[in-house]
């Protein structure tokens, strides 16, 4: 099949939308198909590279920190798409990029499926100071973009129940995210991690608890920090990794609470499975997830998750096995404790965080979506289009 995939995010930025798209990508190149990604540009200018069309785009910071918004239609690559014609389209993102793929599918009669990643109720406070006139905003939009798909991919049994409360009618089909475990489940080499403890001035004998992600308002950094000092667990070291608006706020929190921290910045894909086998628990206190991508990454990397109870995360984390959810900041202190004050439990837990990532295969979701399409394919009647760019 030729498979057309559309996002507003991409490498080199790290995020959960990127991370999907590219082991995406890749899932579908090595069973066979044809794929071509359709993105924005960091500049004004439109270019090629292989397979990836990158469309001239303006910041729209002030909406979103590091948002873009698309500048041009750059009709050479539009009639390019048009004459390869893909059998179908996988929107990734509600804005830019979803309008070239909302454009291409009516003029060329090609289905599109979009893949809903954001649950943007936790992200209406860039741009409504009122929760409920932000949900009625959230859950109008998303109707108008299901309404033009012929399938939704959910991340989660959380998100479909969250559209279905929108009043979306159209097909949902749950398909998790993979993680590709071979690359987080192959430690890295004794005098690389050794090398990053010593750049990292990471002492030897704390329990390292990693937070390994974005860091904005939605993530709750301020509350994590705010529960492991209230926690009053001696030898430990909170090292986050990452960047985001909230970076220099969450820093400061640290320092008020005492908490010690060690904070990288963002580092790259390549390096981000090192870092997870240099922590000893993952913890995190968001609840504006839709599956919990990091999740599967340490539970992959044999790294035990602490995590705010949340339905994207029921049967994923499962407590006293791979990890706990937590409710209350008492609830987070005694699971801490129990971790820190037991070694043979951490080394189960583990154990048992790496068995409990098999569910979560990249090949799982490669053949996943590749099924869909044939699915969606048999469904609808191809009609001929005339397209003018």
């Amino acid at each position: 099949m030729k498979i057309l995939i559309t996002t507003d995010w991409y490498a080199p930025i790290i995020n959960g939308v990127v991370t999907s798209v590219l082991l995406l990508q890749r899932e579908l190149e090595r069973r066979g198909h044809d794929v071509r990604v359709v993105t924005l540009s960091n500049s004004i200018h439109s270019y090629k590279e292989g397979p990836v069309y990158y469309m001239g785009s303006v910041s729209a910071g002030k909406i979103y920190p590091g948002a873009r918004l698309r500048m041009n239609r750059a009709r050479s690559m539009m009639r390019e798409l048009a004459a390869w014609r893909p059998d179908v389209i996988h929107s990734q993102c509600e804005f830019s990029s979803f309008r070239i793929a909302y454009l291409l599918s009516t003029r060329l009669d090609i289905p599109i499926v979009h893949t809903y990643h954001t649950v943007y109720e936790d992200y209406t406070h860039y741009f409504s100071p009122s929760v409920r006139v932000g949900k009625m905003v959230v859950s109008a939009f998303s109707r108008w973009i299901c309404g033009r798909t012929a399938c939704i991919v959910a991340p989660t049994q959380k998100v479909e129940s969250l559209l279905r409360d929108y009043n979306v009618h159209c097909r949902i089909e749950v398909i998790p995210t993979g993680v590709d475990l071979r690359l987080y489940r192959q430690a890295p080499a004794p005098e690389r991690l050794e090398a990053l403890r010593r750049q990292w001035n990471i002492p030897e004998d704390h329990t390292v608890l990693l937070y390994l992600g974005r860091m904005a308002k939605e993530k709750n950094l301020e509350q994590l920090i705010d529960q492991i000092a209230d926690a009053q667990r001696q030898n430990i070291t909170l090292l986050l990794v990452g960047d985001g608006p909230d970076r220099e706020a969450a820093l400061e929190r640290a320092r008020q609470r005492q908490v010690p921290v060690i904070y990288t910045g963002m580092v790259s894909h390549q390096e981000a499975p090192d870092y997870y086998h240099l922590g000893d628990l993952f913890v995190t206190a968001s609840t504006s997830e839709t599956q919990g991508l990091t999740y599967f990454e340490a539970l992959a990397a044999g790294l035990p998750v602490l995590c705010r109870r949340d339905p994207c995360v029921e049967n994923v984390v499962e407590d006293g096995l791979n990890g706990w959810q937590y409710d209350t900041g008492e609830d987070f202190a005694r699971h801490l404790a129990k971790f820190c004050g037991d070694p043979s439990l951490r080394e189960e837990m583990r154990r048992a965080a790496q068995q409990s990532s098999e569910k979560f295969s990249a090949e799982a979701f490669g053949a996943a979506a590749e099924d869909l399409y044939q699915s969606i394919r048999r469904s609808v009647v191809p009609m001929a289009s005339g397209a003018r760019w």
